[in-house]
């Protein structure tokens, strides 16, 4: 494998189970040290793809490469080269935490002692507790701890926060970037839009197993729409005569003018000018949340007094 060449490579890819299609002529490719946001609802396919990455399930059709190889029949080779944590893990209840770390850590190839250590200390573990006393946080804490701390080239993490609470979620989002600093490569499956946007170098947008969207989020935000609050001196009058201006909503307030409206982004500039004609006196300018590029990839645009969050997507996902 080049360093050009993409560690996951993934075009045309089908899975059917009986007469159900869960993929259905998806394409991902995920480069060397980059981490990849992989959202989608539930039953959109995230997990189906990776099960077939890590060769758990064989490809109905359609080319899918891991390191350049083929995850299916080089499995055990592959293997050596990365590191998965689940959304929900299963650990043997009768050992320690530590003694977990040890046996996951064998599986992992070479992991860094040095490293698992402070990562134990940073996640706030104690690795001399049986599983079976472990909280479902602390169970993720495990595998996340020995996930990090492998010598992997790979990260394959689907709902990795899932049960952390949300200082342990600021913990996992600095180790992945001190991870992503040695030039290892993520791909992140999360429902958690805050956690992908503030990771993820490149986003894939997929339903109902075929891809929506790929591309880094400032791509994303050149082709939606930015949200504008302005209080003016003036009254900047009617300002749907602005190309790409839609959703206007204007109000008097005593001697100033509150305008609201969202914009494409390519005529931002001219709506702000026309603003500043009016004489500006507050000034709000929001860009597309990964959730607003994630609603609109399913044919849904907030308008500017929507607030988008995780209650949306998860309506989206039902």
């Amino acid at each position: 494998m080049t360093d050009t060449a993409p560690v996951i490579r993934v075009e045309g890819l089908t899975k059917n189970f009986g007469r159900v299609r869960a993929l259905d002529g998806l394409d991902l490719t995920v480069r060397r040290g980059e981490v990849h946001g992989f959202l989608g609802p539930n039953g959109s396919g995230k997990s189906t793809t990776i099960r077939v990455l890590l060769g758990l399930i064989k490809a109905t059709s359609g080319r899918v490469e891991l390191f350049s190889g083929d995850p299916w029949r080089d499995a055990p080779r592959l293997h050596r080269r990365l590191a998965y944590v689940a959304g929900d893990v299963a650990l043997w209840p009768g050992l320690t935490g530590g003694q977990c770390l040890d046996v996951l850590g064998s599986t992992h190839g070479a992991f860094d002692e040095r490293r698992r250590a402070d990562l134990v200390e940073q996640f706030q573990l104690n690795p001399t507790t049986r599983v079976r006393d472990y909280s479902k946080g602390n169970r993720q804490k495990v595998a996340l701890v020995a996930a990090l701390a492998a010598d992997a080239e790979l990260l394959v993490l689907d709902e990795p926060t899932s049960g952390l609470d949300p200082l342990m979620e600021q913990t996992f989002q600095r180790c992945v970037r001190d991870r992503r600093e040695t030039g290892v490569t993520v791909l992140l499956s999360s429902h958690i839009m805050g956690e992908v946007e503030a990771l993820a170098d490149q986003v894939t947008i997929i339903r109902r197993g075929r891809t929506v969207t790929s591309g880094t989020l400032s791509d994303m935000r050149r082709h939606t729409r930015t949200v504008v609050r302005a209080v003016t001196m003036a009254d900047p009058g009617v300002l749907t005569d602005i190309e790409g201006l839609a959703d206007h909503q204007r109000e008097r307030l005593a001697e100033l003018t509150d305008s609201r409206f969202t914009i494409d982004t390519a005529h931002l500039d001219t709506a702000i000018g026309r603003l500043h004609e009016a004489g500006i006196h507050t000034l709000t300018v929001t860009p597309p949340s990964l959730a607003a590029l994630f609603l609109r990839s399913y044919g849904e645009t907030p308008g500017p007094d929507e607030s988008v969050g995780e209650e949306s997507l998860a309506e989206t996902g039902r």
